[in-house]
């Protein structure tokens, strides 16, 4: 999988480190009200939820990942795209291996997760829910390899309601993962005549090529801009504060969670 980098801003904070826990969130989130810097865009690991190959009906994920890939890396993102194909159905997750005794393949996808930014996850609709591939790859790691990181859904379908309900039934898989979905979604209905087989936007008859391009980038662009602002703030308060200090890694049983 090829890696795309490129540039993009971020806001700067000059305020002082302090070891006091309940000033470090003002701490990190002043950065927004500084002066702008140039600097490396994100790192977004893009989880892609179809493993079909054949049809009828028409296969859409590889013309919907490629446009959402595409629309990333024209932010200046680093995106590394998670094929579902690569993952065997769930027998034992990764947290379950002792260190380092997990399967090389299962190791690198871990590695891939822990260092993003933050997750794009990518989903047709399934009798109203989440792709089976899709949640096939996040019940292979625990919270701890995605918390404290926002995320965002994108859903398609060949209908007229673009996968809306998946999405919806998404969002409480990925709070409980750790990854906060930002509030804006992606969906895209009548996939297979709003993108062509390369990932382009189809020509609309009663609007030209360039203002459907425009309209999509506009609307993909209020989910990915939150999912930016959430990422950069996490990224700098993770500098002031550890997220796991208060809120420690499981590494016993289920029971760790449960009240006193």
């Amino acid at each position: 999988m090829m890696l795309f980098k490129a540039h993009s801003t971020r806001r700067t904070s000059s305020i002082q480190h302090t070891t006091r826990p309940h000033l470090h969130l003002f701490i990190a989130l002043s950065f927004f009200h500084s002066t702008e810097t140039t600097c490396d865009g994100l790192n977004i690991a893009l989880l892609t939820g179809s493993t079909r190959s054949s049809s009828p009906p028409t296969v859409l994920h590889p013309r919907v990942n490629t446009y959402i890939h595409q629309t990333l890396t024209q932010r200046g993102h680093e995106v590394t795209r998670i094929d579902p194909n690569d993952f065997p159905l769930l027998e034992k997750p990764y947290f379950a291996y002792a260190p380092g005794k997990a399967p090389s393949k299962l190791q690198d996808v871990h590695s891939i997760l822990q260092k993003a930014d933050g997750y794009v996850c990518v989903t047709p609709e399934y009798n109203h829910s989440p792709s089976p591939a899709l949640i096939n790859i996040l019940n292979h790691f625990g919270s701890s390899t995605f918390s404290f990181k926002p995320s965002a859904i994108v859903t398609y379908s060949a209908g007229q309601w673009g996968g809306t309900r998946a999405g919806v039934a998404l969002r409480t898989t990925l709070s409980e993962l750790g990854c906060l979905p930002v509030s804006a979604m992606i969906h895209i209905p009548t996939a297979h005549q709003i993108l062509d087989r390369d990932g382009n936007i189809n020509d609309d008859p009663s609007d030209n090529k360039r203002d459907q391009h425009e309209k999509w980038q506009k609307y993909c662009g209020r989910c990915f801009s939150q999912l930016e602002w959430w990422a950069e703030a996490c990224q700098q308060h993770r500098k002031v504060a550890d997220p796991f200090d208060e809120s420690p890694v499981f590494v016993k049983s289920p029971d760790q969670r449960n009240a006193p």
